[in-house]
């Protein structure tokens, strides 16, 4: 096989949540639990997934992301669908489903730590999530993995003008930059439109409202690309190779 074009000296720009660590999995069990304990006579899962879809999509504004707001969501969802008065029991019970998720056991996924190990010696790391401060940074605490980035932000939203800052607050070259992530929408699409190169891993269990089309590149002298997993990263950025065996293919979108 062919060893890839080596990139000198890149600026990563790497998502947590689904990228590094699971995440999604345990707002999926929160919610199947909270379906059972509405336990409604006639609407099913999906339906009512569609209705806190709803309710996620207008507090999206006001609540933000993660396990917190995931609590409040479920809460409002529960309210809209039984009607209750706002200090019915219940409700207390329903946002405690979403707060658990705090408690989690924490997961990181498969290649991870080598491969961000392997990374770090050549190129700039950081890593760039959205949600709330708080529970992000005690995500990357958890992980043990604070030391291995040059720098953690945390957005509100991750969108063009969240990718152009940090471009410019760490004075990056747009060129070399790139955005890697599991979600098309936050991810990808606006690392995309912001200039700068992208790598899209995709994860199985992508939260449905982070889950659209791919755009296509705006600027052809960027690169777009698919990997099937996050080990193959060193195979994109060959300098980090220590065995020609570790080269894997890739795929551009």
């Amino acid at each position: 096989m062919n060893s890839p074009a080596p990139r000198p000296h890149q600026h990563l720009l790497i998502d947590a949540d689904d990228t590094l660590w699971e995440n999604n999995i345990y707002f999926e069990q929160a919610f199947e639990d909270f379906v059972s304990f509405l336990n409604h006579e006639h609407l099913s899962g999906a339906e009512i997934q569609e209705i806190m879809d709803t309710v996620a999509l207008a507090n999206r504004g006001a609540l933000g992301y993660g396990a917190r707001a995931f609590a409040r969501i479920l809460r409002e969802t529960f309210r809209s669908i039984t009607g209750v008065d706002e200090s019915d029991h219940d409700l207390e019970i329903v946002e405690r489903l979403g707060l658990r998720i705090l408690d989690q056991h924490f997961e990181t996924i498969d290649g991870v730590v080598e491969t961000v190990t392997a990374l770090k010696p050549h190129h700039d790391l950081i890593l760039v999530t959205k949600g709330h401060e708080e529970e992000q940074r005690a995500k990357v605490e958890r992980s043990g993995m604070q030391h291995s980035f040059d720098a953690i932000v945390v957005v509100e939203e991750k969108n063009d003008g969240a990718y152009r800052s940090t471009v410019k607050t760490f004075d990056l070259d747009p060129a070399s930059t790139w955005m890697i992530g599991n979600s098309p929408k936050s991810d990808i699409n606006p690392a995309i439109r912001a200039g700068i190169n992208a790598i899209f891993i995709p994860h199985p269990r992508t939260w449905n409202l982070e889950v659209e089309l791919i755009e296509d590149l705006i600027d052809p002298a960027r690169e777009l690309l698919h990997l099937a997993s996050f080990r193959q990263l060193t195979s994109v950025f060959a300098a980090t190779l220590t065995d020609p065996g570790d080269l894997m293919p890739k795929s551009r979108i």
